[in-house]
């Protein structure tokens, strides 16, 4: 028995990473757009009763991290590109977009 994995056993472990990434590249996205209303509401009008939005953006971008690095390692992108991706999550609708750009690269590379 061979101590690497095979081709199936990877696309398979990349099959059950994406959807994870998915949603919390969708998920990162959306608390992003309300932190970015949270901001105006706070130094555009005074209303300091959304302080929340941004703990919960913390921790969905948080969780976003691990997704994101988890598929990274499993398709092996490189360095500069894993960053890129993790850091597409701080920049509102550009999470979303470049999630949609990748989902469909690893799709038609992996066959999934």
């Amino acid at each position: 028995m061979s101590d690497t994995p095979s081709t199936d056993t990877t696309v398979e472990s990349i099959r059950k990473a994406l959807p994870g990434y998915r949603v919390m590249a969708w998920a990162t996205g959306l608390w992003l757009i309300a932190l970015c209303y949270e901001m105006v509401m706070k130094y555009g009008f005074g209303d300091d009763s959304l302080g929340w939005i941004a703990v919960v953006h913390g921790w969905v971008y948080f969780v976003y991290l691990l997704f994101t690095a988890n598929l990274a390692v499993k398709v092996r992108w490189p360095i500069g590109k894993t960053v890129g991706v993790l850091l597409a999550g701080t920049i509102p609708f550009v999470g979303i977009i470049v999630e949609q750009v990748q989902t469909a690269k690893i799709k038609d590379r992996y066959g999934i």
